[in-house]
Parts: C-alpha cells; sequence; structure tokens
C-alpha cells in the first residue's frame, strides 16, 4: 500500500479503518465496477475503471486535485466493494445497470419520467416492424427510443405504405410456406400486405423491402431515393409504364416525407450532438439525432441536484446512457465539454461501432452554432420542466390544504405517512407504513414491518421499534421526510414514537399527531387536551382514509402470516410431515380440508403408509379449534 493512501473516512474504529486498507491494498488489476458505501452500508457510489486498482485507489491520493463533491463522498466512504468482469464495455453496462437500481447519492442520475417507445424488427425469416416499450433481447432489431410518438407513427405509416410489411403474427417460415399452411388474409386484398404467407413474394424479395423500410426509419433516405429513381428509370427503359409509375408514385410520398424533416445542416452526414444547460440547481442534457443533415430525433434528460455535478461528468454519462439503449452509432458526435474518460468512451463506442468514431468538442463555427442551437433546446426544455413543478406544487389538493390549516402546519402536508400495529393474541407482531402524497395513496412506498424486538402484546415498544427503523434509515440515506407522520394510537404510542424522532434530532423537521380509534380524537406531542376535528370536515376524511388504508394494508399482512402459521401448526404437526411433504399435499389437494377428506387410494399415491396412517389417526377438528383460539385477531 502506497504511503498517500487517505483514511480518513467515516469508518472509525481500527477495525473498519484497517478493513478499508486491506481492500485497497489488495485490489485486482482488471476491468470491473466498484461501488462506495457509508458507515451504514449504503452504496453512495458506482464508478467503473479500466484497471480497478489504478482507478479506485486515486480517491484516496491526498496530492490529487478534486472538486468538493469528491472531497465530500470521500469523507463518507467506510467500505467498497468491486466486481471484477472480462471488458470494459461489460463494466460499462454493470455500472449503469447498479446505477438505475440503487441510486447512488454522489452518482449523476438521468430522468426522463416516460418510457419512450422503440420500432421493433423481429428476428424471423419474414420479419415484422412494429412499435413496442419493451425491448426483448432475442435477436430482433431495435430503432430509438422516439421521443416524438407522432414521428414515430408517421415512420411506421410511410414504410408500411411504401413496401407493404406484413402486420400479422404468423410464423412463416419458408418449409410452413411450402406446406400451404396459411392463407392469404384481408391486407393483401387492400394491398396492404404482399402475401408473403402464400408465397407471392419470396423471401429474398420480403427482407429486401424491410432493408428499404430500415433506411427510412434510420433516416437514411438519399440513398433509398436515389436507387428508386435508377429503378424507375430502367423500367421505363423496357417499356415497363405501369410499374415504373407504381415507383414514381411511392417515390413522390417518400420525398413528401422526408421534405417534413427539419434540415439543419447541408453537411450530407450522420451524427449526434449533446448539449448541457443549467437553471438553479437543475440540469438538463440533451441528445439531437441528425441523419443525413436532417434532425429525425432528440432527447432529454433532467438531473436534479446537478450543482454537485460538473458538466463533463453529466455529458460522459448521458453519452453513455444514450448508447447503452440505443443500436445505431454513428461516425461523428459532437459534444458540448470534454467528458471524463475520453478515451474510455471513444474505444467503447468504436468497438460497439466496428469502425473508428471521431468525438468533437467545437470551440467555433458551424458545428459550435449546432451545439448552441442544441443548449438553446435544453435550456427552454429546462425551463418548461421548472414550470411544470411550479405550477404542481402550487396545485395543492383541498383536503391537503385543510389539514394544514386544521393542524396549524407552516406547510402543506404533501407527504403524509402512518403507521399502525396489529397483533394476534400478543403473537405475530407487525406493523404497516402507508404513504400519500397531495391527498393519493403511493403503495410503491408502502411498507410492513415484522417486529424484531417486541416480543409480546407491547403497541408502544412496537411503535418505537418500527418508528426507529423507518427514520434511522432515512436519516442515514439522506432521504426526503415526510411533512406529517400520523401514529394510530393515543398519547402512549405518540410519545413513544415523538422520542425517537427526539432522538435523531428530526422532531422541529416533521409534524407528529396521535389519531385515538374511538372518538377520532388527534393528539400533539406534549399536549394533554386533543384535538377535535368536525366530522364532515375533510381534513378528518384524509386522516380516516390514512388511518384505514394502515389498518388495511396491516390486516393483508396479517392474513399472509396467518396462512403461513396455519401452514405450519396443522399439517407440520402431523408425525411425519415435514414442509416438503406438506407442500406436495397442498399443491395436490389444495387445502387442509381436501386432504382429510381425500380419497384413500389418492392419498396413497402421495405419501407412504406411515404417514398415511398418521393422517387418518390425527384430529383435525382439535387442531382447527386451536388453532383458530390462537389466531383470533385483535385489532
Amino acid at each position: 500500500m502506497t504511503e498517500n493512501i487517505n483514511i480518513e473516512t467515516e469508518s472509525k474504529g481500527q477495525e473498519g479503518i484497517a478493513s478499508l486498507e486491506q481492500k485497497l491494498a489488495n485490489l485486482p488489476v482488471k476491468p470491473g465496477v466498484y461501488q462506495f458505501k457509508n458507515k451504514s452500508g449504503k452504496v453512495i457510489y458506482v464508478g467503473k475503471a479500466k484497471i480497478l486498482r489504478n482507478r479506485v485507489r486515486q480517491y484516496f491520493q491526498n496530492k490529487r486535485p478534486v472538486d468538493a463533491k469528491t472531497v465530500a463522498m470521500v469523507s463518507k466512504i467506510a467500505d467498497l466493494e468491486v466486481i471484477v468482469v472480462d471488458s470494459e464495455a461489460e463494466a460499462l453496462i454493470l455500472e449503469d445497470t447498479l446505477i438505475k437500481k440503487l441510486k447512488p447519492r454522489y452518482n449523476v442520475l438521468l430522468r426522463d419520467d416516460k418510457s419512450y417507445p422503440y420500432i421493433r424488427i423481429t428476428n424471423e425469416e419474414y420479419p415484422r416492424i412494429f412499435y413496442t416499450r419493451k425491448v426483448i433481447r432475442d435477436g430482433s432489431k431495435y430503432f430509438g427510443p422516439f421521443t416524438d410518438v407522432g414521428q414515430m407513427k408517421s415512420v411506421l405509416k410511410i414504410s408500411r405504405n411504401l413496401f407493404k410489411i406484413r402486420s400479422c403474427d404468423l410464423k412463416l417460415t419458408e418449409a410452413a410456406i411450402r406446406d400451404k399452411k396459411f392463407k392469404i388474409c384481408l391486407d393483401y386484398h387492400i394491398e396492404k400486405c404482399k402475401g408473403p404467407c402464400e408465397g407471392f413474394i419470396t423471401k429474398a424479395e420480403y427482407n429486401e423491402d424491410v432493408s428499404r423500410a430500415v433506411k427510412i426509419i434510420t433516416g437514411k433516405t438519399r440513398e433509398l431515393e436515389k436507387s428508386m429513381e435508377e429503378e424507375m428509370k430502367e423500367l421505363s427503359e423496357k417499356m415497363e409504364f405501369e410499374a415504373a409509375a407504381e415507383v414514381r408514385n411511392k417515390l413522390l410520398m417518400l420525398k413528401d416525407f422526408t421534405s417534413k424533416q427539419k434540415i439543419i445542416t447541408t453537411e450530407m452526414i450522420d451524427r449526434d450532438m449533446f448539449a448541457l444547460a443549467r437553471v438553479d440547481d437543475s440540469a438538463c442534457a440533451i441528445v439531437f439525432k441528425i441523419r443525413e443533415g436532417k434532425l429525425i430525433g432528440k432527447r432529454h434528460f433532467i438531473i436534479t441536484k446537478a450543482d454537485e455535478q460538473s458538466d463533463d461528468d453529466i455529458i460522459r454519462r448521458t453519452v453513455e446512457k444514450w448508447y447503452i439503449e440505443t443500436d445505431f452509432i454513428p461516425p461523428e458526435i459532437l459534444l458540448q465539454s470534454e467528458p471524463a474518460e475520453l478515451e474510455y468512451l471513444t474505444d467503447w463506442l468504436g468497438q460497439r461501432r466496428g469502425r473508428p468514431i471521431h468525438i468533437h468538442i467545437p470551440q467555433r463555427g458551424d458545428k459550435k452554432s449546432l451545439l448552441n442551437m442544441a443548449r438553446a433546446n435544453a435550456e427552454f426544455v429546462l425551463r418548461e420542466y421548472h414550470l411544470a413543478i411550479a405550477k404542481r406544487e402550487q396545485s395543492v389538493p383541498h383536503a391537503v390544504t385543510a389539514l394544514q390549516r386544521d393542524l396549524r402546519m407552516k406547510k402543506p402536508p404533501r407527504r403524509i405517512e402512518c403507521f399502525d400495529n396489529s397483533h394476534i393474541q400478543g403473537t405475530d407482531l407487525v406493523s404497516s407504513l402507508v404513504v400519500f402524497e397531495d391527498g393519493k395513496p403511493k403503495k410503491s412506498d408502502y411498507r410492513k414491518f415484522k417486529n424484531k424486538t417486541v416480543l409480546k402484546n407491547d403497541d408502544f415498544a412496537a411503535m418505537r421499534e418500527v418508528v426507529q427503523r423507518r427514520y434511522t434509515r432515512l436519516v442515514n440515506e439522506e432521504t426526503v421526510l415526510p411533512d406529517l407522520i400520523i401514529i394510530d394510537g393515543g398519547k402512549g404510542q405518540l410519545s413513544s414514537a415523538y422520542r425517537i424522532l427526539t432522538d435523531l434530532g428530526i422532531q422541529d423537521k416533521i409534524t407528529i399527531v396521535g389519531l385515538a380509534k374511538k372518538l377520532e380524537e388527534v393528539f400533539f406531542p406534549g399536549e394533554s387536551e386533543p384535538l377535535i376535528l368536525p366530522r364532515t370536515s375533510n381534513s378528518l376524511k384524509l386522516i380516516q382514509q390514512l388511518r384505514d388504508e394502515a389498518h388495511r394494508f396491516a390486516i393483508t399482512f396479517h392474513r399472509q402470516l396467518r396462512s403461513k402459521r396455519t401452514f405450519q401448526t396443522i399439517l407440520t404437526n402431523i408425525p411425519g410431515i415435514g414442509e416438503k411433504t406438506a407442500t406436495k399435499l397442498l399443491s395436490e389437494f389444495g387445502s387442509v380440508e381436501n386432504i382429510r377428506k381425500a380419497d384413500d387410494e389418492k392419498l396413497k399415491n402421495i405419501v407412504n403408509d406411515k404417514i398415511f396412517k398418521a393422517i387418518r389417526e390425527f384430529d383435525f377438528e382439535q387442531a382447527e379449534k386451536e388453532d383458530d383460539e390462537r389466531t383470533e385477531e385483535i385489532i
């Protein structure tokens, strides 16, 4: 280990420091992905490297110039994990996958809030062409993503009209066609298909039409127009005027389509342009797709907390994400600023394209003007994004503003979290958490807890545990806190929860109230008298909705536990039956009751004579009675 390793991290204690030092000393000299973790084990940064040893150790070199973000990140590193891969390309794809999954605090997180469609050309003998939002890696080709759905549909329409690509989903093969397994459909009769299902067009001719359709999809229309002009001329010379007229009509249709595309340069070149704009602490990265001098598509990404990220990092991340998701790589790429790891990008893209690519960072001239135009578009998109956010923030639902007024809150409780405890005769202690945003359930944020430390019927201790687990994690992960917490219970549960918030130092950042079950009384911490809300008020209705949803979610969890426990306490209590045999019996008969009433011969086909005898001698009625007594729900 070199002397310039900086070990002053949040990993307190000699054991933690030694572990980090040892990992730094033993890093492999291979390509891979590294993950930095904080003291709570949360991944805060994911990166890739050609040589893991060199790249990771750079972060801990005292003399290396770094920005404020890197200094802050390194100070929080308590542990690291590396994944070795076979190539740099694999490292880049794995890095992108991990960033999407883990959303690390110090990575550039690109948001576009949409699932954009692709045009898919299937991997079949007679390919189909259609749009999809789901990418399946089965050998099919994908073009996109298309941010303008109208433009994408126009491309599909012109492709089908010109070349009459089939729209059916028949499994066409030369053998099936030869055996006459299919019949032509209406599309053939209305001249929207050339009838490959009955062999009215050869496989070679059909695939030639597909290749021509691909040229339209990829914006390569100039070459296609030239070939159609030559074909029309040849047909005219052969006196085949009807066929020549048909080609002429297709050519006019194609030219009409291409005339509607915006020409932004006279250079007949394919290139992608990447530009970036900033407004306040947000940024927008934009990609322009230029094919043969025409702008055929664009896509943007919004980056929040962009003040913590450099232009170079954002541009690099955008380029990587774009070419991971798209198959076509043009020979030229224009960038607003030089990204980190430029050589890495150039090598990776060149390998994917199969030929060298040129990445330029123009400082003047026409190319700089094109980038300025792209940057202006990015700034426009970003300002529209801010206007949409501002509009959403201003349009607070009436029930939320009513709750703000009645609870005397400084700001509207746009995010509310509600807890409920439940148990079965003091066993199976569980808690539920439901989340409402702007007065509506956000089910993706619901959480259920199985109590770990509370082993008896103690609502106060149970509430204390789940609140501590929930908000300790949010504080450690620096996640956005709720505006309001509702505890389904009286002053006792409320006091337990409030004590945890105080220990975490966030009691002044969140409003917390308790809701008594009988009289719908709202309690505040430290106040003996409850707040009585009018029964017809919107604020009380919203609180009741939250409470009922938390209750429903807890009951659902209870039923799952009860079902599992019933399975374990009845079937597995029969001598000779373990979980494997019990699962086999339930799979065959569907329920314990059906097992009890099963025909002897059928039952003997599943289990041996010893277990069969044990089942027939077992007192199911007494076992179910005892289980019902244990599982009576106390709400």
